[in-house]
């Protein structure tokens, strides 16, 4: 019997309501394999917590998720509440940071049955490997002066090992796809940094010979993901240009609400943490609207990332057939609740 503690944070917004439709899915998917569990337990760190205690997670937060064989979060965020960077710095970033999450990967495919915004969006399958601890979210800068002399100075933090870390990754996933990995650079107009980065990719390179690769200016690149999103592999790309593209990679796909994440410990100290791109769309609240696919494919994630690969493939192919026959929320045109949605996986999978 394998058996996995989760250490599950709903977090704010919708995050409470396509959590435990995940979870739901995950019990399903232990019931259909005798040989595996899961055991949940809740936290209720989010923004109401933070007006309760006045911080987003107690101080021996950190050391009691680490005791945890992952981290399944819906979403951080309720900026009439709590500011974003107090929300996100006190919770979501400070796992990344403090457990030393240095990989995000966030895949993007054409899905069956849900409309994309591109005219004509043929068979897109791609991964962004972004690097997750440095860069240009760095806490290194500060503020000096006040009035019109007011300096505000933010410094990119490039490290070998960081910048060598990603890609090496990137690098292994393409070996297990197509084969390619392309890089997203700005060496053009970032002077130290991004020539940096390209060195760092050429080095790497070498060590993998039979992956083909390309290195592409950010701009161009956000283009060719709109025009040609079907000749990418693994792209492998900065904290700032990786967040950015993935948004767009979730656009392309029709929802930011169907896009998953995976923050990866790749030196087994910590926990990996595993978390939908979508934030917690207060607008939507309590409607039982929320895409819970977001949510859903995160676990997928989640159990490739224990290994359980054929149970993960089983879960994203139900999930196609799912949105392939119109059983879909409303932001990727359909007309199902959350919980429809969620049952419809549910009973899929235990018919398989």
């Amino acid at each position: 019997m394998k058996k996995f503690n989760i250490a599950v944070i709903p977090g704010d917004g919708i995050g409470r309501e396509v959590v435990p439709a995940a979870l739901d899915v995950l019990h399903t998917i232990s019931e259909i394999h005798g040989g595996l569990q899961f055991d949940f337990t809740e936290f209720p760190w989010s923004c109401e917590y933070y007006l309760e205690h006045g911080v987003m997670m107690p101080s021996d937060g950190m050391e009691t998720l680490g005791a945890f064989d992952a981290v399944f979060l819906g979403s951080v965020g309720n900026p009439k509440l709590v500011p974003d960077h107090v929300s996100l710095w006190g919770l979501l970033i400070k796992i990344r940071r403090e457990f030393e999450q240095v990989i995000n990967i966030r895949p993007a495919k054409r899905f069956p049955g849900i409309a994309s915004p591109l005219a004509n969006p043929k068979e897109f399958d791609l991964l962004v490997v972004r690097e997750n601890s440095e860069g240009e979210y760095s806490e290194v800068g500060g503020r000096i002066y006040r009035g019109d002399d007011e300096l505000a100075i933010q410094n990119s933090i490039f490290s070998r090992r960081g910048t060598g870390t990603a890609m090496r990754f990137a690098f292994n996933l393409a070996a297990k796809r197509k084969q390619h990995v392309t890089s997203a650079t700005k060496s053009n107009g970032v002077y130290h940094a991004m020539p940096f980065w390209d060195q760092i990719f050429n080095e790497v390179s070498k060590e993998y010979p039979g992956i083909e690769t390309a290195s592409c200016h950010i701009d161009a690149l956000a283009a060719f993901l709109v025009t040609r999103p079907q000749t990418l592999d693994v792209i492998v790309a900065s904290n700032l240009f990786g967040d950015i593209l993935t948004d767009l990679g979730a656009a392309i796909m029709g929802s930011i609400g169907i896009a998953p994440s995976a923050n990866i410990n790749v030196n087994g100290k910590y926990p990996s943490m595993f978390e939908p791109v979508h934030g917690s769309a207060p607008d939507i609240v309590g409607k039982g609207i929320a895409n819970p696919i977001g949510q859903i494919w995160t676990a997928q994630m989640m159990l490739d990332h224990f290994g359980e690969n054929e149970l993960g493939n089983l879960l994203l192919q139900t999930i196609e057939k799912v949105t392939a026959e119109g059983i879909k929320t409303c932001d990727i045109g359909g007309g199902a609740t959350t919980q429809e949605v969620t049952g419809e996986i549910c009973a899929r999978l235990k018919l398989l």
